[in-house]
């Protein structure tokens, strides 16, 4: 038996390279954000949210982070009004920097919380499929889509409808590449970040795994700086 999907991640990945630039640029974001006093937060509904945990609260991860997690788990992503009323809740401010991950770019909850994001002046980095996106059309009455509201957009290069492996005898796809061509996309985007800030004299607070002597004890003494920021909405 092949091993599909290992072949097919094996060929994602120089196509993932080719978004050097843009992980560059999203690296900068973060950087100067957390330089300059504020939190990197992320945000993605339903699955996507796998994206979000990866840079958020995680050993070898920035500490001043934080993955924002919608009450519903993304179960009203597709009704307007729904992220509205949510970012009433979110304690985001302009000097923060924000990660929206949805692989359509679509719905109506990511939309809003972008427009949120717009409305207080913090950058987005978008995570998406960039071309499904261009040739999709809007859920949110606005006509816009994720990656026409973001500073920097990662393209995953996941396919329509994300499964890319056929089966005769199947009538639908399985095995989705987003969550790993996203991971991979964020994760080397932080790594960029980090050198930048370590390049300009700043060495940023970054998490030990708790799982190794003096972990915990490593931690503790940075996220009680940002107890204010990290553990509310």
């Amino acid at each position: 038996m092949e091993l599909e999907f290992f072949d097919k991640i094996e060929q994602l990945i120089p196509v993932l390279r080719g978004e050097d630039q843009h992980m560059r640029e999203a690296g900068h974001i973060v950087a100067q954000s957390i330089m300059g006093g504020g939190i990197l937060q992320a945000f993605g509904s339903g699955h996507s949210a796998a994206s979000a945990m990866e840079i958020c609260g995680r050993a070898g991860g920035l500490i001043p982070s934080k993955q924002i997690k919608e009450p519903s788990g993304g179960l009203y992503e597709r009704i307007e009004g729904v992220g509205t009323a949510f970012a009433e809740t979110w304690d985001l401010r302009k000097g923060d920097c924000l990660f929206l991950i949805s692989n359509s770019g679509r719905n109506p909850l990511i939309i809003e919380m972008a427009l949120a994001a717009r409305a207080v002046g913090a950058p987005i980095v978008a995570v998406t499929a960039l071309e499904v996106g261009k040739h999709s059309t809007s859920r949110h009455s606005s006509g816009k889509m994720l990656w026409e509201l973001a500073d920097v957009v990662l393209d995953n290069h996941s396919v329509e409808g994300d499964a890319a492996i056929e089966i005769p005898g199947l009538p639908t796809r399985i095995a989705g590449t987003s969550s790993i061509g996203s991971a991979m996309l964020v994760d080397q985007a932080i790594v960029f970040a980090i050198r930048e800030m370590v390049a300009a004299g700043y060495v940023p607070p970054v998490y030990m795994s708790a799982n190794v002597d003096g972990g915990p004890e490593f931690n503790k003494q940075y996220t009680a700086r940002y107890a204010d920021r990290l553990y509310r909405v």
